[in-house]
């Protein structure tokens, strides 16, 4: 397969509807499942964050994945080369679709390695969405926020990762920078009028498939609905409608 072709395959969701991933941001496996058969077949695609990690998620990864369902599992390894290596290489065994590592160059060609030949695609944090410009110079970085994420997403790229989390006030400038290299998974997505709560660069599901989002990440705004079948839905029609 040419460079191309390969970069093309991995931009391409398998259809517009597992666009949406929704987050299972619970303490407990058990209530992660009620909230799987809840939302039904309007959701094909989870991600498990490091609290549901340590309340049965890698359990419940395993039985996604066997029922049909596509996994993200988000636990940003940052570690020495050969145990991010070695953690990946446990990840790609479980059939997972991807895993986020933190943006250090070494980190992802370590976990690239890791990942050898399976399909297990590797993510690259760039900054947490509930992070801004004032977070930054707290750290003392004198760069912009485009600046870094855009400079980490280029060192990403070159490092062989598969793609990037950033949110989607930075995806045009991704999308300009990689072309179809990289897939944009974003989180800090809010429909218009939703409360932002803790996340400080969001932006619509529209507005973030538009400026060239691969995947959006959904969790609050579906899991404390009255009807999360009903709000899941809601969002895959504003996905749908961004194109």
């Amino acid at each position: 397969m040419s460079q191309s072709s390969a970069a093309a395959q991995r931009h391409e969701p398998h259809n517009d509807r597992e666009r949406l991933i929704v987050a299972l941001d619970v303490a407990e496996r058990a209530e992660a499942e009620r909230i799987v058969e809840a939302l039904g077949d309007s959701v094909a695609f989870y991600k498990i964050g490091l609290q549901l990690t340590f309340g049965g998620g890698l359990g419940l990864a395993r039985a996604l994945v066997s029922a049909g369902k596509r996994v993200f599992l988000d636990v940003k390894l940052h570690d020495i080369d050969q145990t991010v290596t070695s953690a990946v290489e446990q990840i790609a065994r479980m059939g997972v679709e991807f895993v986020t590592v933190h943006g250090q160059g070494h980190a992802i060609r370590a976990a690239v390695e890791g990942r050898g030949e399976s399909g297990l695609k590797i993510l690259a944090v760039t900054l947490l969405t509930s992070q801004g410009s004032e977070d930054l110079l707290a750290d003392g970085v004198s760069l912009t926020v485009p600046e870094l994420v855009i400079g980490r997403a280029r060192r990403a790229m070159e490092a062989g990762c598969d793609g990037v989390i950033a949110s989607g006030m930075e995806a045009t400038a991704i999308r300009e920078m990689a072309g179809e290299r990289l897939l944009i998974v974003t989180p800090g997505i809010r429909s218009e009028g939703v409360p932002h709560h803790d996340q400080k660069r969001v932006t619509t599901p529209r507005q973030a498939i538009a400026r060239g989002a691969d995947y959006l990440v959904v969790g609050r705004q579906i899991l404390a609905a009255e009807d999360p079948e009903a709000m899941a839905e809601q969002i895959q029609g504003e996905i749908a409608a961004a194109f």
